[in-house]
């Protein structure tokens, strides 16, 4: 997943329905001697809405929680989408306007407390480690770094087959991956993490070698390919919000035809545009286990 040089400026026409980080904070500089708690957390995605229905499909949201023992005070950091996950995964097809216009960003937040019934109702709140002020100091600059290069949100892994050793095409980047890194580096600070199992959601396609297309200008541009154009708009058509039952089957039937029937997926990854030719089994939910990291260094006194 590339790297960017920073982060730009969202487009008004990006809107989410729901505040990103409403109660967001700075990350605080912790005394060096302070011995710090660290918290796995997860829970069904939009848990706020629908409960722990998409529990049992196990689509989970990770986050990780840090408790303060000078202090006492309980944080929570995430990472997850600006303008909602839709937003991230299709595009909105504006009037007048060629190329699919996206509204993909995602972002780290920070925010003081730890909504325990939120994490221990229908998920997952466990200690996994503990680790010193001076290492929370440290992670505070990586969240810095990695929060403003790593911008765009991406929903789907892309392998050749559901085989363990199978090839990944594309890897996906949201808010798992965050905490996936986020031990990661911890680990690398000297963090020792404890014995205990840690799954994670991950949405699958499956896909034959993806063929390259090229990015918004090579192909939506004034010297674009028109005929690749209309068929990147006429696939992303049917993946926009729905008012109507009716036409949301329609649609639906739509896709299934497109990506099933005819094995046939676009997919924008760091700005530029692939073509899948889809397998079977086409998509797949996956919940599965990444063990806790180990580190490249032991730190001393924790």
């Amino acid at each position: 997943h590339r790297r960017f040089d920073y982060r730009p400026k969202t487009d008004p026409y990006c809107q989410a329905r729901y505040t990103f980080c409403p109660t967001g904070s700075s990350i605080p500089v912790m005394k060096e001697e302070d011995v710090i708690e660290v918290y796995r957390l997860q829970a069904p995605v939009w848990e706020f809405k629908y409960g722990d229905l998409l529990g049992h499909l196990k689509i989970m949201h990770d986050a990780v929680g840090f408790k303060s023992s000078l202090t006492g005070r309980n944080y929570t950091m995430e990472w997850y989408e600006l303008f909602q996950l839709g937003n991230c995964t299709f595009p909105h097809l504006r009037p007048g306007m060629d190329a699919p216009f996206w509204c993909n960003q995602g972002a780290a937040c920070f925010y003081e407390g730890i909504d325990d019934a939120h994490w221990k109702e229908n998920g997952t709140l466990v200690l996994v480690t503990t680790i010193s002020g001076t290492m929370f100091n440290e992670m505070a600059k990586w969240v810095k770094y990695d929060n403003e290069t790593g911008i765009y949100y991406e929903t789907w892994t892309v392998q050749a087959s559901p085989e363990k050793q199978s090839i990944v095409w594309f890897d996906s980047y949201e808010c798992s991956k965050f905490i996936q890194r986020t031990y990661q580096k911890l680990a690398d600070l000297g963090a020792i993490f404890k014995k205990v199992q840690t799954n994670y959601t991950s949405i699958i396609l499956f896909s034959g070698e993806p063929i390259y297309l090229g990015n918004e200008t090579s192909i939506f541009g004034p010297l674009g390919n028109k005929t690749l154009a209309a068929a990147i708009r006429d696939f992303y058509e049917p993946f926009k919000p729905h008012r109507t039952v009716r036409k949301f089957f329609m649609d639906l039937f739509k896709i299934v035809d497109r990506v099933i029937l005819n094995r046939e997926f676009y997919l924008f990854y760091n700005l530029e545009y692939w073509f899948l030719p889809m397998k079977f089994p086409y998509l797949k939910i996956i919940y599965e286990e990444v063990p806790l990291p180990t580190g490249s260094k032991t730190w001393l006194g924790v």
